[in-house]
């Protein structure tokens, strides 16, 4: 099996709890519904400045720093559905939730998060980027680089980089993850569209106690 599984449907998403896959890409696409309510917001600068928040099995996430519409129930019915799925994946008893509105790219160079499991999701904008272990030489990241770009710097191998669409969703192995030392999944942010925010989800498992 290879380090990158692609699926269309909720019984391939599994397949990242195999020990050599690092990164699976779920091709779902995005609601019509979300796109357009976000749209009208981004329009009407209404976006803010993002959420963030915690959720136990079954729990619906309340999204108040937007204004109340189909959309926003559309989307908050989107985060439910998959920080359920998340927590059920991954056996735990709270899911911590982060919306971010993004005006220029967050992590600009490929990297390797220092976590368990993350899933991520773009409703609006350009999706995460990411690189193949065939497509990657790890020492060169990081400090490795020596400040040169991902694409000079060694880096890449023959410039093939995966890219997510708007509604898709990627579940990324971190260094943290039970034997991962050294390995998970390397990506990046794109780069933001002029006068578009990139609208980004991010869902990390919570293990401790939750007050």
């Amino acid at each position: 099996m290879s380090d990158v599984v692609v699926c269309d449907d909720l019984a391939g998403l599994p397949a990242i709890l195999q020990p050599q896959v690092q990164l699976l890409y779920w091709q779902r696409g995005l609601s019509p519904a979300i796109g357009s309510y976000l749209a009208g917001l981004a329009a009407a600068g209404q976006l803010g400045l993002g959420m963030r928040g915690q959720l136990p099995p079954g729990g619906q996430p309340h999204l108040a720093s937007w204004p109340p519409a189909a959309g926003r129930d559309a989307a908050a019915g989107d985060l439910a559905l998959l920080a359920d799925l998340f927590g059920t994946l991954l056996g735990c008893p709270q899911v911590g939730w982060r919306i971010e509105v993004l005006q220029q790219a967050m992590c600009p160079r490929f990297h390797v998060d220092r976590t368990g499991m993350r899933l991520v999701c773009t409703w609006q904008g350009a999706g995460t980027e990411w690189l193949a272990e065939a497509d990657a030489d790890r020492h060169y990241l990081g400090t490795a680089s020596g400040g040169l770009p991902d694409a000079d710097s060694g880096l890449m191998r023959g410039g093939r980089v995966g890219r997510s669409a708007a509604g898709d969703v990627l579940l990324l192995k971190g260094s943290l993850w039970q034997g991962n030392a050294g390995r998970g999944a390397i990506h990046r942010s794109p780069a933001v569209a002029c006068g578009l925010p990139r609208v980004m989800l991010a869902l990390d498992a919570l293990w401790g106690e939750v007050n």
